[in-house]
């Protein structure tokens, strides 16, 4: 009875492995580095000590050999695998493969394998920590200039420009529909009475910020002209290139603009409705403008 259960015990203990050997064969058969291993454990295949000794030796001999990809599936199909693949020489040498300098001199304090763990990971977007600004904090002062005459100047608190233009007037272009009722984040103030006949001449805008959490105050438009103005969408344009803080001395170029929207009346007349302020060179989102408001040369 005995000699029955071990004649079982060896066939299931053979059987285990010819399935491991069949997974091996799926990440690396069209290479050929199992061939002869294989062979060699049908040789064995009847001699259970010899099997379990060639298991462990055919994986060390296929892992070499394997992508770090291929190598963390291997690390899947059992314990066994796993623990024989966790031996950093398989993972030093798909490093030496793809960062051959490495090899020369190990990586302080990382393993191999967390350093192809860390370093060979696609690129991600990394979603940004909530901003220290709030729009509460925040206060904008907006100054519109016909040639050296001013024209509007308000005071407008943050949350204010977050609400916007509840009720855009009739007849405002498609495009400018579509515009304002766009994701993206959105500074708009309604200009109440609206002006006329301001477009054809030389019209400035000027834009400072103060936040209440540090009494601070930055510059983000300053006497920028409306030199460009799009009819078909019902917009006048003004930019200037914010000044950051020197904490930040490798971010340049990024423009904040200042667009006057207006409504056609015919006969060459148009209504200034609202003043729109937006960041799109770099910032789309709430958190997105806060951070950047954020990183100006506040003073």
């Amino acid at each position: 009875m005995k000699g029955d259960e071990r004649t079982v015990e060896k066939e299931e203990v053979e059987e285990e492995i010819g399935e491991n050997l069949t997974r091996a064969c799926y990440f690396r058969s069209s290479q050929g580095y199992l061939d002869h291993f294989i062979f060699t454990f049908d040789f064995f295949r009847g001699k259970p000590s010899m099997s379990n000794w060639l298991y462990g030796e055919v994986l060390k001999a296929v892992f070499p050999h394997l992508d770090g990809k291929d190598l963390v599936s291997c690390m899947l199909v059992c314990r066994q695998w796993r623990d024989i693949a966790r031996e950093d020489y398989f993972w030093k040498c798909i490093c030496a493969k793809r960062w051959p300098s490495v090899c020369r001199k190990p990586p302080p304090a990382l393993s191999y394998f967390n350093l192809f763990a860390t370093f060979s990971k696609p690129h991600r977007c990394q979603t940004l920590p909530p901003p220290m600004l709030s729009f509460d904090d925040l206060v904008f002062y907006i100054d519109l200039w016909l040639e050296e005459r001013v024209i509007l100047s308000e005071a407008v608190a943050g949350p204010a420009l977050r609400l916007g233009i509840k009720n855009p007037p009739h007849g405002i272009p498609d495009v400018l529909k579509t515009h304002l009722d766009g994701p993206d984040c959105k500074l708009l103030m309604q200009v109440e009475p609206r002006l006329t006949d301001v477009l054809g001449q030389s019209v400035t805008v000027s834009v400072l910020v103060a936040r209440k959490d540090t009494n601070k105050m930055a510059c983000i438009v300053n006497k920028s002209l409306f030199d460009y103005v799009d009819s078909t969408a019902g917009r006048a344009l003004a930019y200037d290139y914010l000044t950051f803080s020197p904490r930040y001395p490798f971010i340049a170029d990024i423009r904040a603009w200042v667009s006057l929207l207006f409504l056609a009346k015919g006969n060459s007349v148009i209504e200034v409705f609202g003043i729109e302020i937006d960041f799109c060179d770099a910032a789309q989102s709430e958190m997105e403008v806060l951070w950047l408001l954020d990183m100006l040369d506040w003073k």
